[in-house]
């Protein structure tokens, strides 16, 4: 005798599962634009990769021994690889009951989840639905409410500390499927098709009289603002073609050195439009982001976090072929100023890149904290600290290129944050406890007040600092350890990094990555 019947049952019931949640439900998830799961799956693995862990899991029943019908499941979980480096995938199945999970089986994502956990591999989490507790219907099947759990969660905490995580909101995403977003190390969401949310339009309406639509409540014009996903792409393919770049950045696992790749830009090359890119005129902005495509390799900038805290500019890139971090100043926003939102995304990817080993460059032009009524109320100043103490706890390598400003608290953190620490500066350097024309104000006020002319007070003392002002003089004193040529700029920081990755020590961050 054989197993063939076992094996046929087998087969039948991977044929249904295949099905996802039956053809009116699969027409319905096709005609709002969206891709079933095995279809995401599909592209943004190497093809042919994908071993499917639970398969057959699901909702089955049997009349005399006879199987009779099948809900599969609604998570999609399995083994891939993705450039040839291996991964773990989970996928949300929205067209069984729309991803919620009363039609799911806890332990199936929470194995998946300690897979990579315990193979040191990257997880990727494609998430639609709530992945919640599900419809209230669920009590009347139970008899009984239920005090909610949440499964496997110390796995996701403790994965943050460990492998890289990624997810993209693929679909509406509510509770807590947008917690499975948000813990991660990088997410993305689609613009039109993607919405998240603590609790959707039916349940706002009900606690907060509220009449919204999901995307008003929690579209990518909404997420992107506020930071709660770092990037916003105009397709499904889109956001795997972006999953995969964030990746090829990251190592596979916090004991490893980020991957390093053949680089056709030369270390030694000179762009010589750094060389008049910052203007002389101190109030004048410039293109934060020309400064860092110029210097980098070519190509490899990925601006990380742009839609919120914008006068930071975080990101990832290479220099001769070596994953690096990116922090800058945009002048055009808020003059640079560090304002709460900003020190919000400062602090967050630093995290990231004392998690990953990923050393730091950051180009300075930081005329303080936000100041102002707005800036309190924000609370600018703790969230500021929070920021501050990342820089001084990351262990990795930095690097500090002073472009223009430096003043203040904020300024100070950025380019004194303690070793190791390498710093440069630009010729248009300008730095002090504060800036000399908001300064003069403060300490020469009474004087300006009793000026018979304030203006022409002002001005002279402007004439009589701006000799000291040179970042020359603070040279000389060995307060600023050099000034290069702003087109030396590449090849001073292809020479660091590879002292950098020399020094690399891989292992746990001290401190833990907090979403």
């Amino acid at each position: 005798m054989t197993w063939e019947p076992e094996l046929d049952e087998l087969r039948r019931l991977r044929e249904l599962a295949a099905a996802h949640g039956g053809p009116e439900r699969v027409s319905r998830h096709r005609a709002a634009g969206r891709l079933l799961v095995r279809e995401r799956i599909e592209r943004l693995v190497d093809a042919g990769s994908f071993r499917e862990v639970g398969s057959v899991a699901g909702f089955a029943r049997y009349d005399d021994d006879e199987l009779v019908g099948f809900v599969p499941a609604n998570l999609v979980a399995g083994r891939a690889t993705i450039d040839g480096r291996p991964v773990v995938v989970v996928g949300d199945d929205f067209t069984v009951r729309g991803g919620a999970a009363d039609a799911a089986i806890h332990r199936k994502m929470v194995y998946a989840e300690q897979l990579a956990l315990s193979f040191r591999i990257p997880l990727v989490r494609l998430v639609e639905g709530s992945g919640g507790g599900g419809s209230v219907k669920s009590y009347l099947d139970l008899g009984r409410t239920y005090v909610p759990p949440l499964p496997g969660w110390r796995t996701a905490i403790d994965l943050l500390g460990s492998v890289p995580v990624l997810a993209a909101a693929l679909g509406p995403v509510a509770g807590l499927g947008a917690a499975r977003v948000v813990t991660s190390h990088h997410s993305v969401m689609v613009s039109g098709a993607s919405q998240i949310f603590v609790a959707g339009p039916p349940v706002v309406a009900y606690a907060t009289h509220e009449e919204v639509g999901k995307e008003e409540l929690g579209g990518a014009h909404v997420q992107a603002a506020n930071g709660t996903v770092d990037v916003v792409v105009d397709s499904e393919d889109d956001a795997f073609a972006h999953l995969r770049r964030v990746l090829s950045y990251l190592p596979d696992n916090v004991w490893r050195a980020p991957p390093s790749s053949p680089s056709t830009d030369p270390p030694d090359r000179r762009d010589e439009r750094l060389a008049d890119l910052v203007p002389r005129r101190r109030r004048r902005s410039y293109d934060v982001r020309a400064l860092v495509d110029a210097v980098v390799d070519t190509g490899s900038f990925l601006e990380v976090g742009a839609g919120w805290g914008r006068p930071v500019v975080t990101g990832l890139a290479r220099l001769a072929g070596r994953p690096v971090s990116v922090l800058a100043h945009d002048p055009t926003v808020w003059g640079g100023a560090v304002t709460a939102a900003a020190s919000d995304k400062l602090r967050r990817h630093v995290d990231l890149c004392d998690t990953f080993n990923l050393p730091i460059v950051a180009f300075v032009d930081v005329p303080g904290f936000a100041v102002g009524t707005a800036a309190e109320r924000a609370g600018t100043i703790r969230r500021g600290a929070a920021a501050i103490a990342a820089l001084y706890q990351a262990s990795v390598p930095y690097h500090a290129v002073i472009v223009r400003r430096a003043f203040g608290v904020a300024g100070a953190a950025l380019v004194d944050r303690g070793d190791p620490n390498v710093r440069v500066a630009w010729p248009s350097g300008d730095w002090g406890s504060l800036p000399l024309e908001g300064g003069i104000e403060a300490a020469y006020r009474r004087d300006l007040e009793a000026a018979d002319d304030p203006d022409a007070m002002r001005d002279a003392l402007l004439a009589e600092f701006e000799a000291v002002r040179s970042p020359i003089r603070t040279a000389q004193a060995f307060d600023i350890e050099e000034i290069i040529d702003p087109t030396e700029t590449r090849p001073v920081l292809c020479e660091w990094v590879e002292l950098a990755y020399g020094a690399l020590q891989p292992g746990p961050s001290r401190y833990a990555f907090r979403p």
